[in-house]
């Protein structure tokens, strides 16, 4: 397959991204993949590699581009307390900086590159995020409903928070269908937060399953991490090829 760099031109500068290109001749249904907090590196490439060799063309946007382009930060070794407060330090300024004004400008451009490139057929395309990704995987969907035609968030962050701009209050404005792939222990959306999640996708009709892979944690599908869970991993791959196929009637 071919894999390249890209530069996506957004109202705040330039985002590098990484390219999986199918083999094949012909175009491809186009997968928009968020990475997660750790950044755009090679567990990611690999992710985009596997989704190319099942026909996805997929683009991996390096969310801090403002930042700079990728690897913005390394993944340390965190395994003491002392590495994991002063890698967060440095990570959570650039989370925070992804507002929602700034995700749906970004996401404009990104689906916008999608639409311009002559090997990714024509129409909506998927979503697929991970942990702070899953987050701007679910605005962009409600951003764009014409768009996207589907989403998978795996480990997400928060999606329901006590701020008015809350992701779950977008669940209205939702089209597409969606996964959620949770962790069995995850701080970030807690047994409360899955079931007012849930009550609010219900409750807009929104077309989506809601699972809690069994055994695992926040960032279970990160193999360069202490949280991989190599089970939880497989699953996601088994749910998030089911959800594409039958989006793009390949199943």
């Amino acid at each position: 397959m071919l894999t390249k760099t890209a530069e996506i031109p957004t109202p705040d500068g330039t985002a590098d991204a990484y390219v999986a290109v199918p083999d094949g001749d012909g175009s491809h249904p186009g997968v928009l993949l968020y990475m997660d907090a750790f950044g755009l590196r090679p567990v990611i490439h690999e992710m985009a590699r596997k989704l190319a060799g099942h026909g996805y063309y997929v683009l991996a946007p390096n969310v801090f581009y403002r930042r700079g382009p990728a690897p913005v930060l390394g993944v340390p070794d965190l395994s003491s307390p002392e590495a994991r407060q002063e890698f967060f330090a440095r990570l959570m300024p650039m989370v925070d900086e992804l507002t929602a004004e700034r995700t749906a400008r970004d996401a404009d451009a990104y689906l916008g590159f999608l639409a311009t490139q002559p090997e990714v057929r024509p129409g909506p395309v998927a979503l697929t995020g991970y942990c702070m990704g899953a987050v701007l995987a679910f605005r962009t969907t409600a951003a764009h409903p014409d768009r996207v035609a589907a989403a998978a968030c795996f480990h997400p962050g928060p999606l329901v928070t006590d701020t008015p701009d809350s992701p779950h209050l977008l669940a209205p404005r939702l089209t597409a269908e969606l996964h959620f792939g949770l962790a069995e222990r995850d701080d970030s959306m807690p047994t409360d937060a899955v079931t007012e999640l849930n009550a609010a996708l219900d409750a807009a009709g929104v077309r989506h399953t809601s699972e809690i892979y069994p055994g695992t944690v926040h960032g279970f599908t990160m193999s360069d991490t202490a949280a991989f869970d190599p089970a939880g991993l497989e699953r996601h791959w088994d749910r998030l090829l089911s959800l594409l196929d039958r989006t793009f009637g390949k199943g």
